[in-house]
């Protein structure tokens, strides 16, 4: 079985906030069976494995593409043996290391075709709440497939569906899987952010239908199979307490309580645009 020689890798500090740690070193996590953390303090990054090949969701950060790699050889696997990549959303955060992971593994990357443009020239345009941010932009990914809602990527054993969840950004995707250890297998969601922010000048009150949409997305991630909730930032979703036995790894309702935080944070953006207090 692999293991992870993590001596060379400093772990994460106490006391970092979500949005802390993004380009810092974090060690390889097995979760819950094949499935690993491979990302960095305060981004996350999973490889789901099996005998015929191996799965990578989210890129993290540019700077964070190396320190993937090394995390996916530290636990023994080769990234060669990657088959796709997949993305939550199309942003720096979460896409800027995917340009390097597809140089180093070879494998095509898999998207929604909402998020497939942006993906390929590295950044959004203005169906995308943040497009203007600066440093917004992320290396282009030179493959990149168009995959459906409820599409399901086979790999092996593996199989991870697909769950169309826009909001965040046009292309926001979620993906569940099952994951076995020991005779206990849990269903794994992985869901993607909810948070309703933007630039300096996108007003959600102004687009209805991404409004509308966001709604229809936080309901199909309260609907996700979850007994094991990961978040692309991994403190949104407590995972480095829950790896280390601080609160419980497996929670039913944790993806149903994430929804309700996304409608909430999204219907006070919504008053604050119409009462003319646009953050």
């Amino acid at each position: 079985m692999p293991t992870a020689d993590n001596e060379h890798i400093a772990p994460c500090p106490d006391g970092m906030g979500v949005m802390d740690g993004w380009d810092r070193p974090a060690p390889p996590h097995r979760i819950h069976g094949n499935t690993w953390y491979v990302g960095t303090c305060g981004l996350t990054a999973l490889l789901i494995t099996s005998d015929q090949g191996h799965v990578v969701i989210d890129g993290a950060s540019a700077a964070a593409g190396p320190l993937i790699a090394a995390n996916i050889r530290a636990l023994g696997f080769d990234p060669a043996q990657v088959r796709y990549l997949l993305n939550s959303h199309e942003h720096h955060d979460h896409a800027g290391g995917l340009a390097y992971l597809q140089q180093a593994t070879g494998a095509p990357l898999l998207a929604r075709q909402a998020a497939v443009a942006s993906l390929r020239r590295g950044h959004g345009d203005r169906s995308d709440p943040q497009q203007l941010e600066p440093g917004s932009g992320f290396a282009p990914i030179g493959q990149v497939q168009a995959i459906a809602d409820e599409h399901v990527v086979r790999v092996g054993g593996l199989a991870i569906t697909v769950h169309a969840t826009p909001g965040h950004t046009p292309g926001g995707t979620s993906f569940s899987w099952r994951s076995c250890e020991q005779g206990q297998c849990l269903s794994i969601a992985y869901t993607d952010s909810v948070s309703a922010i933007s630039d300096a000048v996108y007003r959600y009150d102004q687009h209805p239908k991404a409004v509308a949409d966001f709604r229809a997305g936080l309901q199909t991630l309260a609907a996700m199979p979850c007994d094991l909730h990961i978040t692309p930032h991994p403190l949104a979703s407590d995972l480095f307490a829950r790896l280390q036995g601080q609160a419980p790894l497996r929670d039913p309702q944790a993806c149903q309580r994430y929804a309700q935080v996304g409608q909430r944070g999204l219907e006070r953006r919504l008053g604050e645009e119409a009462a003319g207090r646009k953050p």
